[in-house]
C-alpha cells in the first residue's frame, strides 16, 4: 500500500494555535487537506485571526475557544470538535508560556502558571482524546517540548521542568494507547525565530547562533514540517520519540 503526506479526511485540534508555531502547524496541516480546529485562551483573538486565515486561503478551520487547565473546557472543545467533524484524529499539544527567573528568585505562582499550562494542560487535552481515539482505533497525538527539557537551561528552572515533563509523558502515552492503535511523539525545537526568541538579549541570541552547527536560526515552518510528517500515515510505525528540531544544537 502507498502511503503520502496527506491529512485528507481527518481532523487535526492544535492548542496555542493562535500565533507563532501554533499558527505555522495549523496552515500546515491545513495545507495538507485536513479539518483544523484552533484552540487559544478565552481572551485571545489570534485564533480566530488565524482560522480566517486558512478559511481564506480555502481551507476549513473552526476557533474553539478554552483553558487548556480547565477540564471541563477542554471536553466540551472536543466535544464541539466531534460535532462538527464527526472524528478527531491529530491532536497537538502546543500550547505554552514562559516566566524566566533564576530559581532562587522564582515565585511559587510563576512556577505553577507555566506547569499548569505546559504540561497539565498536554495532560488533560491528551486524558480528553484519549476516549473518542480509542473508540476509533487510530489517532497521533504531537507534543511540542523543547530541547531545554534534554539540557536545561539557566533561568528557566520551571519552564524546563514543564518540557522535560512533557517528554516523559510522551512516552508513557505512547505505551499506554498504542495497542488501540494511537500513536503519541514529541518535537524538541531549538532556537526558532518567534515572538517568544524575539524577547532574549542579542547577547544570549550570539550565544545560540554560534553553538548551532547549520549555523542558523529555525524558523517556525521548520517545525510544522516536521509535525505534518509524523500526523501522516507515512509515520504510522513511529511513536513514544523525540524528534529535535534544532539545526544540530544538542546532538
Amino acid at each position: 500500500m502507498s502511503l503520502q503526506l496527506d491529512l485528507a479526511g481527518k481532523t487535526a485540534l492544535i492548542t496555542g494555535a493562535g500565533r507563532g508555531i501554533g499558527r505555522e502547524i495549523a496552515k500546515k496541516l491545513s495545507q495538507m487537506g485536513a479539518n483544523v480546529v484552533i484552540n487559544d485562551i478565552a481572551a485571545s483573538t489570534d485564533a480566530d485571526l488565524t482560522a480566517e486565515e486558512i478559511n481564506a486561503q480555502g481551507g476549513n478551520a473552526i476557533c474553539l475557544k478554552g483553558d487548556v487547565r480547565n477540564f471541563e473546557e477542554i471536553e466540551k472543545i472536543i466535544e464541539n470538535t466531534i460535532d462538527k467533524f464527526g472524528r478527531i484524529d491529530i491532536l497537538v499539544n502546543n500550547a505554552g508560556i514562559t516566566k524566566d527567573g533564576l530559581m532562587m528568585r522564582m515565585s511559587e505562582a510563576d512556577w505553577d502558571d507555566v506547569l499548569d499550562i505546559n504540561l497539565k494542560g498536554a495532560f488533560l487535552m491528551t486524558k480528553a482524546v484519549s476516549r473518542p481515539m480509542m473508540k476509533q482505533r487510530s489517532g497521533t497525538i504531537i507534543n511540542v517540548a523543547s530541547i531545554v527539557g534534554v539540557m536545561g537551561n539557566p533561568g528557566q528552572a520551571n519552564y524546563v521542568a514543564s518540557k522535560a515533563g512533557l517528554i516523559g509523558l510522551t512516552k508513557t502515552t505512547a505505551k499506554e494507547l498504542s495497542s488501540r492503535g494511537i500513536t503519541c511523539n514529541a518535537v524538541a525545537p531549538g532556537f526558532i525565530r518567534s515572538a517568544m526568541t524575539d524577547k532574549l538579549s542579542d547577547a544570549v541570541k550570539e550565544e545560540y547562533f554560534k553553538a548551532i552547527p547549520l549555523g542558523r536560526f529555525g524558523e517556525t515552518e521548520d517545525v510544522a514540517n516536521v509535525i505534518a510528517f509524523l500526523a501522516s500515515d507515512l509515520a504510522k510505525y513511529i511513536t513514544g520519540q523525540v524528534v529535535h528540531i534544532d539545526g544540530g544544537l544538542v546532538m
